[in-house]
């Protein structure tokens, strides 16, 4: 396990019609982890293909910190959900960038139906996988070898993490963060969001096992 010490980069992608807490729940949870203790074992960028703004579902608009072309190689890359990943599991340019950066990447994470996106760059090729429930037929449609679980919030494959909707995604990073830094980070991350939930707290306790 690194030393929380140890900072870790998170890239973010992002394009129009994101889903905003399918990115900003996560993005919460690595840049607050180790802040009581004035430590920042995660820093957080966002990055969209041409590096230009970007129109979240809801018209929010978000500017990234880099395009594709200049983003730096992250130990951990997300892809979130919305709407806009119809387009993006079509979108050649994502695709390809996706899956080479994937191949460098510490953990490649999911959030909602940014999953339909991984599966479309090949990156579930054979692991178990999930997403929102509206999306579950779609992502069983892509390729017969993703191995589709609809029962649980998130699902664990080693290097490959993918989650259903929205606060699945933050059950999912506190899980990272129990996995990378242990499962007392994790409950003091949670704490501090006061996300003392089932899901979140009980299921960090429960994956801890795993660990």
């Amino acid at each position: 396990m690194r030393s929380i010490h140890q900072k870790r980069l998170v890239c973010m992608v992002i394009f129009d019609e994101v889903e905003v807490l399918d990115f900003c729940g996560p993005f919460e949870v690595f840049t607050v982890t180790g802040g009581r203790q004035e430590l920042t074992p995660f820093e957080v960028f966002t990055v969209s293909e041409e590096g230009k703004p970007v129109t979240a579902r809801g018209g929010l608009s978000i500017n990234p910190s880099y395009s594709f072309q200049n983003c730096p190689r992250a130990d951990i890359l997300l892809i979130p959900g919305g709407m806009g990943t119809r387009r993006e599991m079509n979108n050649p340019k994502m695709l390809r960038w996706l899956k080479s950066r994937a191949e460098s990447a510490e953990l490649v994470l999911s959030v909602c139906s940014g999953a339909l996106v991984l599966a479309k760059a090949g990156l579930l090729y054979g692991l178990k996988a999930t997403t929102h429930h509206g999306a579950i037929d779609e992502l069983r449609s892509i390729h017969p070898a993703n191995l589709v679980d609809s029962q649980n919030r998130f699902v664990d494959n080693g290097r490959v993490i993918v989650s259903a909707g929205i606060s699945a995604g933050i059950d999912m990073s506190l899980h990272v963060v129990a996995r990378l830094l242990g499962i007392d980070q994790a409950l003091e991350t949670a704490r501090y969001m006061e996300y003392e939930t089932f899901s979140g707290v009980a299921g960090l306790r429960k994956s801890s096992t795993d660990l």
